[in-house]
C-alpha cells in the first residue's frame, strides 16, 4: 500500500517533483519518462532519494521476475552495441517485442566521469519507442556492471519490458559479475586478433551460454569461422553444465544481420530447456540470495563509514599505516574492534 504522504523527490525535466506513488503508477504504465527519473533516482548517492528509491523498488517489486535476462559482454571494439542493436530490431521489427538495454560505460579512474556513448551507437533503437536504453557509469563497480544495474533491471521488469539486456563494460577477466544477475550469458569476440584462444577470457568463457564470434562479412568469414571452431573446440574442455545446457558457439555480423536471429532463438531455447527442468527458477532463487549478500555487504559498509567513532579514528590509523608505524592488518582489527564495540 502506498501512502500519499510519502517522500517525493526532485523531477528531472518535469519541473516539478513526483511523489512515490506517481513513480509507482507511471513506471507500471511503461512511461520512460518516469522509469529514466526512476533510474537517476536509485542511482543517486543522496540519502533522501536512496531511501526514496528503496520505497519504489518495494512497490514495483510484485510486478517483477517476467522478462528474459540476457548479458552481453566481451573486449571493447568486439561490436557488444552493434550486435544489440540489430537484435533490439529483430525483437521489435519481427517479433513486435519490448527491449531495454542496460549499458555500462566504464568510469575515469581519475574523475570518476563517463561518456555514456552507448546510446549513440544504438541509434535506431534509441528512435523507437519500444526500445529503452539506459546507459550507466561503472563508477569504479567490479564484474563490467553498473553499482544499481539488478535495481535497474528490476524497474525496467515492473514497466512491462520483457527482454532485458545488460551490456558490461567489457575490460576483461572481471566481467563474470553480470552472470549473476541475467539467465543467459553472451560473450562476443572477434577474429584476426592473434592468438585466439590467447584472447580467450577463461573466467568469462566458463560462464558462457553462447561465444559469438562477431563481423563475419565479407573478407573476414573464412577467419570468422576458424575462430568459431576453435572457440567451439575450447568449450569442450570446460565441465558440463548442471543447466542442461550446452554451450555453443556462433558466427554473426552486425553488418549484415547474418546470425541475429540465431543468437535469440539460442537464449529462447535456453529458456524453454531451463524452465521445464527447473534449472531457470532455481537459479533466480539464488541470485535473490547473491542480491540479498551483496545488499548486506554494501549496507554494512556505509553504516561503517558513517560510524562518528569510525570517522574519528580511520584517518589517524591511515597515517600510521602510510608512515609504517603500523600494519594494515592491525589497523583494520583496531577500527573492526571499534564499530563492534569491543574496544572498550
Amino acid at each position: 500500500m502506498i501512502d500519499a504522504n510519502e517522500t517525493t523527490s526532485r523531477s528531472s525535466g518535469r519541473g516539478r517533483t513526483l511523489s512515490r506513488q506517481e513513480y509507482v503508477n507511471g513506471i507500471l504504465k511503461g512511461d520512460s519518462v518516469v522509469l529514466a527519473q526512476a533510474i537517476t533516482l536509485i542511482e543517486s548517492n543522496r540519502t533522501t532519494d536512496r531511501d526514496l528509491a528503496d520505497l519504489i523498488l518495494e512497490d514495483c517489486y510484485a510486478a517483477t521476475g517476467k522478462s528474459v535476462r540476457v548479458g552481453i559482454s566481451g573486449v571493447p571494439g568486439a561490436g557488444k552495441s552493434s550486435v544489440i542493436e540489430v537484435l533490439g530490431k529483430h525483437l521489435i521489427g519481427k517479433l513486435g517485442q519490448k527491449v531495454a538495454v542496460l549499458a555500462v560505460d566504464p568510469s575515469s579512474q581519475l574523475s570518476g566521469g563517463s561518456i555514456l556513448g552507448d546510446k549513440t551507437r544504438m541509434t535506431w533503437l534509441a528512435s523507437s519507442d519500444l526500445a529503452f536504453i539506459r546507459p550507466s557509469p561503472s563508477r569504479g563497480s567490479f564484474g563490467g556492471v553498473a553499482q544499481r544495474t539488478r535495481e535497474a533491471m528490476l524497474l525496467c521488469e515492473a514497466a512491462g519490458f520483457r527482454n532485458i539486456i545488460v551490456e558490461t563494460v567489457g575490460v576483461g577477466q572481471s566481467e563474470t559479475a553480470v552472470h549473476d544477475m541475467v539467465d543467459f550469458f553472451v560473450l562476443i569476440m572477434l577474429s584476426g586478433a592473434g592468438d585466439q584462444l590467447q584472447g580467450i577470457k577463461r573466467g568469462a568463457m566458463e560462464l558462457a551460454d553462447l561465444v559469438v564470434i562477431n563481423k563475419a562479412d565479407g573478407t573476414n568469414q573464412a577467419a570468422a569461422e576458424r575462430a568459431r571452431t576453435e572457440a567451439q573446440n575450447a568449450l569442450h574442455f570446460f565441465p558440463a553444465s548442471a543447466s542442461g545446457w550446452t554451450p555453443r558457439a556462433l558466427t554473426c555480423s552486425a553488418v549484415t544481420g547474418k546470425g541475429i536471429e540465431t543468437i535469440w532463438n539460442c537464449v529462447l531455447e535456453h529458456a524453454r530447456i531451463t524452465r521445464t527442468n527447473g534449472w531457470f527458477t532455481l537459479t533466480r532463487r539464488v541470485q535473490q540470495r547473491q542480491w540479498l549478500q551483496d545488499m548486506l555487504n554494501n549496507g554494512l559498509r556505509q553504516l561503517f563509514d558513517q560510524d562518528p567513532a569510525i570517522q574519528k579514528r580511520l584517518g589517524p590509523l591511515e597515517q600510521e599505516v602510510l608512515a609504517g608505524r603500523t600494519s594494515p592488518f592491525r589497523a583494520a582489527q583496531a577500527l573492526l574492534k571499534i564499530y563492534s564495540g569491543s574496544d572498550a
